[in-house]
């Protein structure tokens, strides 16, 4: 996606080798317009999916997944990383280590919400390692649903996250790939 592309390199902050700050536009201040548009571009990629379901990690991955559910006109469900008093132990859970913050997170997702009927298309906000889509690939096997697709905006190449999927045959898409950081720049997969 050229515009996502266009606003990584822009806006976008590479930190050390291996971590891109997009804070501007993605997981800390949102640009409601430019999920509009990556919501869109899930729904052309996925529409001929049976998705009853869109499913996200909280919290940087819902704007997307919500702009994707808007699409296709679906439910959103995202995975509380912080058990509240409001929920009870009818969860699915899984745990989930986060490169970017250090810990290891127990997801989890009430039974409520996902069934053995549902055809789930995840969205994330990055794909770097891998373990946001384990643990919710994880959580949809044990409720008995189906994985029908994962959008991911923003994936880093370099790293292994891709390689644990692929095996599955999981249809995906990632709307900008990230083949290296560079001297500070991004580079992209097709250049």
């Amino acid at each position: 996606m050229k515009e996502l592309e266009a606003r990584i390199k822009r806006d976008g902050r590479v930190l050390g080798e291996d971590v891109l700050k997009v804070d501007s536009f993605l997981n800390h201040q949102v640009d409601p317009v430019l999920m509009h548009k990556m919501g869109q571009e899930f729904y052309e990629y996925f529409q001929d999916k049976p998705i009853t379901k869109v499913l996200t990690v909280e919290s940087s991955g819902i704007a997307p997944a919500v702009m994707t559910g808007l699409a296709f006109e679906v439910p959103v469900v995202f995975a509380r990383k912080h058990k509240s008093i409001t929920m009870n132990n009818d969860m699915y859970v899984a745990d989930v280590y986060s490169f970017t913050k250090k810990t290891t997170n127990k997801i989890s997702i009430s039974k409520n919400f996902l069934s053995k009927e549902d055809h789930v298309l995840i969205i994330d906000d990055f794909l770097a390692n891998g373990q946001a889509v384990s643990g919710l690939t994880n959580i949809i096997q044990q409720a008995d649903a189906t994985l029908e697709g994962i959008g991911i905006v923003i994936e880093k190449t370099f790293q292994k996250g891709r390689q644990l999927i692929d095996h599955q045959n999981i249809p995906i898409l990632s709307l900008a790939r990230i083949k290296a950081f560079k001297n500070g720049q991004v580079v992209f997969e097709e250049e």
